[in-house]
């Protein structure tokens, strides 16, 4: 690491109030060249500390960068990782309210529930489908605190993988049942169909991005707990949306999940 602790504590502080207080900023990259992995995921967990410490659950956990085309355009190997608050969550075919973001756009997604805790090293996508409970649908709202939405994948991490909000729903479905890699998703906004996909996006498998994260707390000495819900990285890229927006995920054989933007 090459922060101290007093200037991760500083940054954890900045970033969570541009989060809660729907302001951006400069990448913080931009005064901290120096800045390693350690310390953005460090810049992390102190924001998750400060939300844990006013009486906050953690909701679940998140993935990004989950294409081989983004990390290597990132210059990376693996995604990055994030949690999920729980006031993110919203019910389903419910309302995110624009104002509390900065500039939202939303992903499609497969969330997994875990029946079994995971913990690395050594996980693989044979591991993560044994310890699925189910899979189902789920729309991730990103709002990077960047300005721009323009940011390095240290700062990005630092800034909890631009989480904002999200919402799951439709039809539980076993792992067993359905074929991860082939499963088609359309996401729609306002009737409109916006973006398509099928699960392979994801890793070439939407289990492989768990298998990695599992791994990557693993080397810290940490698991994912059963029961965890779990985003799994976005299928397509993001689409931007504004107040007065309806957008609506459909996922082959497991239904649909919606959100109304006001």
């Amino acid at each position: 690491m090459k922060l101290d602790q007093a200037t991760i504590k500083k940054l954890a502080e900045h970033l969570e109030n541009c989060e809660l207080n729907a302001k951006d900023t400069t990448k913080i990259t931009d005064d901290h060249p120096e800045m390693d992995w350690d310390d953005a995921y460090a810049i992390q967990d102190e924001i998750k500390r400060r939300k844990i410490a006013r009486g906050h659950k953690i909701a679940g956990l998140k993935a990004g960068l989950t294409s081989h085309a983004k990390m290597k355009q990132m210059g990376v190997e693996t995604p990055c990782f994030g949690f999920m608050a729980d006031y993110y969550a919203l019910p389903d075919g419910g309302e995110c309210k624009v104002s509390e973001l900065i500039h939202p756009k939303v992903e499609p997604e497969i969330a997994f529930v875990l029946k079994k805790a995971l913990k690395g090293p050594g996980c693989h996508i044979g591991s993560v489908l044994a310890a699925t409970d189910f899979v189902l649908p789920g729309i991730e709202v990103i709002d990077s605190r960047y300005r721009d939405f323009k940011f390095d994948l240290k700062s990005v991490i630092a800034d909890n993988t631009s989480a904002a909000r999200f919402v799951i729903g439709g039809n539980p479905v076993y792992v067993g049942d359905v074929d991860l890699r082939t499963v088609g998703i359309v996401l729609e906004k306002n009737g409109e169909p916006v973006a398509f996909g099928a699960g392979a996006a994801v890793l070439g498998h939407p289990a492989a991005a768990i298998a990695m994260m599992a791994n990557h707390l693993g080397a810290r000495g940490e698991e994912i707990p059963a029961g965890t819900l779990i985003l799994s990285g976005g299928v397509t890229e993001a689409v931007a949306v504004a107040a007065g927006d309806n957008v609506t995920l459909k996922i082959q054989g497991m239904g649909s999940t919606s959100l109304r933007f006001i």
